[in-house]
């Protein structure tokens, strides 16, 4: 009896384990993006651009509103509504990342997801608007600019829906 109490606690312990690497994750794209931002709101004035090569500029860009700007002309509600929706997702991934930690490639997903939701929702707090560096350019088009969050989270929903063919596969 002794024992299989052991391999329980054991097993509990390695799940905990499991969450600690995963919010691990989160934080350091946490830290990332608010290092990158930092660095671009202490070296550049809105609406600078710089040119790096064929396909890429670092810009300063405040986007109040959500990808690609939607909403970025509404009347300042969708900051709140941003950073309520951030707040509701972190939550339900926590939730995610308890009880399916143990599936890597989903996992991982999440734990990308969830700190690009946060390091977003930190520029909303602190700013009011999302600090955005990233260009991307080809042939006289220009993608909307982006940051290191946008790309966890968007990183993070190539993997989910990755792990969501190789499950349908499998089953």
């Amino acid at each position: 009896m002794a024992s299989s109490i052991k391999k329980v606690s054991s097993s509990n312990s390695s799940g905990g384990n499991k969450l600690a690497l995963w919010l691990a994750i989160a934080l350091l794209i946490i830290v990332l993006d608010q290092f990158t931002k930092v660095l671009i709101l202490g070296n550049f004035q809105l609406g600078d651009s710089r040119y790096v090569n064929g396909f890429f500029n670092v810009v300063r860009w405040h986007n109040t509103g959500a990808a690609f700007s939607f909403l970025a002309g509404a009347d300042g509600w969708q900051r709140w509504f941003f950073v309520g929706l951030g707040a509701v997702a972190t939550v339900f991934i926590l939730v995610m990342l308890k009880r399916h930690g143990q599936q890597t490639l989903f996992a991982t997903a999440l734990s990308l997801i969830l700190g690009g939701a946060l390091g977003n929702v930190i520029d909303r707090l602190l700013h009011g608007y999302v600090v955005d560096f990233i260009q991307l350019h080809w042939n006289g088009w220009a993608f909307p600019s982006f940051n290191v969050a946008d790309s966890a989270i968007s990183v993070g929903a190539a993997l989910l829906i990755w792990d969501e063919i190789r499950r349908v596969r499998k089953g």
